[in-house]
């Protein structure tokens, strides 16, 4: 069993080594957007109230989201654990997912969190931008989503490090480097790997 999560600013990767590393010790990756557009894919209830708050371009409450995640994670896939991306994205977020992990008599075994220096960011977020032509990645964007980050995502590391459960990785090199790093940090802690066949 191995429950993980991964955290880092936008731009540091972390979408990228969160399937690399759930597939790395055999558990699915649970990405938040991933998540809603599932829901509203399968008409589910919360799948529909999802879908009414994003068409009306308002941010999904903590509760809802809390919800929608414990709706996924009790999936038959997470039952021997799971790596999140993009959940919990702040306190409140942090008890939601302690309180439904206690419920269950589990709890998170690390954090991993991509430490990529702010100008990076910003340089790979205008890179994808152009890679991809999307233009709402201006970089008075890019600056609002990073600012969100460091003022609602940052303090859910201090919980966890009260915790002794992160790992602060070096975000900067090439995909490979840092998906070994990763790994190497987990195993550090007793996680084990799935073997490759």
């Amino acid at each position: 069993m191995t429950r993980l999560l991964i955290v880092g600013p936008q731009g540091s990767g972390k979408g990228t080594q969160g399937i690399r590393i759930a597939e790395a010790f055999g558990v699915p990756a649970i990405s938040t957007g991933d998540v809603f557009r599932a829901a509203v894919a399968e008409g589910s209830e919360l799948g529909t109230q999802v879908k009414a708050i994003i068409e009306a371009g308002d941010l999904v409450s903590d509760e809802l989201t809390s919800a929608v995640v414990r709706e996924r994670l009790s999936q038959a896939d997470a039952e021997n654990g799971f790596l999140l991306d993009g959940y919990p994205r702040n306190v409140a977020q942090v008890m939601h997912l302690d309180e439904f992990l206690q419920g269950r008599d589990e709890e998170l075994d690390a954090v991993i969190l991509l430490d990529v220096p702010r100008d990076e960011s910003i340089s790979r977020i205008a890179l994808r931008a152009r890679e991809q032509g999307r233009t709402d990645d201006t970089e008075e964007v890019i600056a609002n989503r990073l600012a969100i980050y460091e003022r609602e995502t940052s303090p859910i590391i201090g919980v966890y490090e009260s915790r002794d459960i992160v790992d602060r990785v070096d975000g900067v090199g090439t995909f490979d480097e840092i998906t070994e790093r990763i790994v190497s940090a987990l195993e550090a802690r007793g996680l084990a790997r799935v073997p490759v066949a």
